[in-house]
């Protein structure tokens, strides 16, 4: 039976335009629709070395580098002062409570060949990428929202999407969900699920002017990206260069402490970086250039993330939070590992879930991963920067940090440090236990 093409991709973002390169590099006939017009605004705008490996083989790297996106050499995280340190505590530290940083460069990462990665404008970077993927023979269709795809007919999948006033039909033999957040196909086959613990909310914009020396580590790590935390449990604050003048800031936090605090979006934002009277200061001598953007209800999970005819990747398979600045990464990634999955199912004309079974495995396994890693930041983030100092597990954490989640199985920094919440939730006297955040999360499968 003849289809319009191999594959069609809902949604034209970072998971979708990769998933594009690497199956048109192949040599597969493939369709993008993307509901919006690029350029667009999107959150997300700091990446992690794993995403590095993407770039290159899709041949996109060169173009992202023309682009001059500032260049992210590590991450460092800074501490408010907390009222319950006492010299017992301080004696067990080997650094300043809740302060870390790392240095990309201190582990040598496969498939990589920089010590660097960037900070970006989605805008621009999302357009490079869909742009490339259309320079390999990908076609794309901007502006085109799918409304839905029909899986009856054993031998291809329909995929209906609004064209002005009028519906049209396209035929692929596979669909790839890469629409992102707003889980086209888990919405539509009812496997998204809210995640049951978080619940995170974030507001954004973006500072020219910001002199970002004033809340640095120190002078040479002014253009990392920096994760502020605050004195409010659960609560941390992004500050990532998008350009040598302008900063993204956003504070991240549970979303029932926005709706308790009942406060506008701008005065929400102000109340809670106050709480950090350096980062207030810095702040208000700069200008704001972007409206004030929220994101919230963007913790969940999909039932099931493939099946007969169709694969799901990105944040249409899962997201939690943006803590380690791993959208991106999952993203690329994602399309990565499906690519191998998707020539061998055409290889053998067998398009069944079984097919993409290693697809499977792998992301959950990896995602699993960090959503685990997550967890226990949120629940114990003083633990977090302590193995960050630690230099039998320094290493461990900076290849979580820089992206390496999917191959084998889980990280023994991890491991270890899951071990280390445990003991210190089931001894109210362990000098930690009052560092203890509100978040309890089991591990549980991704």
């Amino acid at each position: 039976m003849s289809v319009d093409y191999d594959v069609v991709i809902v949604g034209g973002g970072p998971a979708g335009s990769t998933a594009a390169a690497y199956l048109a590099k192949a040599g597969l006939s493939v369709a993008v629709f993307e509901g919006d017009n690029f350029p667009r605004p999107h959150v997300g705008e700091s990446l992690v070395p794993a995403t590095t490996r993407c770039l290159l083989e899709t041949g996109a790297m060169e173009k992202v580098e023309a682009a001059g996106f500032p260049k992210k050499y590590g991450a460092a995280w800074t501490a408010a002062t907390s009222p319950n340190i006492n010299a017992d505590l301080a004696a067990t530290l080997t650094h300043e409570l809740g302060t870390a940083d790392i240095l990309f460069k201190e582990r040598d990462q496969p498939g990589t060949d920089r010590d660097y990665t960037f900070h970006v404008d989605r805008s621009k970077f999302d357009l490079i990428l869909l742009k490339h993927a259309e320079s390999l023979g990908a076609k794309v269709f901007q502006g085109i929202r799918v409304l839905r795809a029909d899986f009856d007919d054993p031998e291809q999948v329909t995929v209906t999407a609004r064209m002005g006033r009028h519906e049209v039909g396209v035929t692929a033999k596979l669909v790839i969900d890469a629409s992102g957040r707003q889980t086209f196909l888990g919405r539509q086959l009812g496997t998204k699920e809210s995640d049951p613990v978080f619940d995170q909310y974030a507001i954004h914009t973006w500072f020219e002017g910001l002199d970002r020396s004033e809340v640095a580590n120190s002078p040479e790590k002014v253009d990392y990206i920096y994760i502020h935390f605050l004195p409010i449990t659960d609560t941390w604050v992004w500050q990532i260069p998008i350009t040598d003048t302008v900063t993204s800031i956003g504070v991240v936090t549970q979303k029932k402490q926005f709706a308790e605090a009942n406060l506008d979006r701008e005065a929400f934002f102000w109340k809670f970086v106050e709480s950090r009277p350096d980062l207030a200061a810095a702040l208000k001598k700069t200008k704001r250039v972007t409206d004030f953007k929220v994101e919230a209800d963007y913790s969940y999970a999909m039932k099931e993330i493939c099946g007969d005819r169709y694969v799901l990747i990105g944040d249409a398979a899962r997201f939690v939070d943006p803590i380690f600045s791993s959208g991106v990464s999952v993203a690329l990634n994602s399309a990565r590992l499906v690519t191998d999955d998707i020539l061998k199912a055409f290889a053998n004309d067998d398009f069944s879930k079984a097919s993409f079974a290693t697809y499977e495995k792998t992301i959950r396994n990896g995602v699993r991963n960090w959503y685990e890693f997550i967890s226990v930041y949120y629940r114990l983030n003083i633990l977090f920067t302590t193995f960050v100092a630690d230099p039998r597990y320094r290493l461990d954490v900076i290849k979580m940090l820089q992206g390496e989640m999917y191959d084998g199985g889980k990280p023994e920094a991890l491991r270890v440090m899951q071990e280390t919440v445990a003991a210190v939730e089931a001894d109210p006297t362990h000098l930690w236990h009052p560092h203890l955040g509100n978040l309890r999360v089991a591990p549980v499968d991704a």
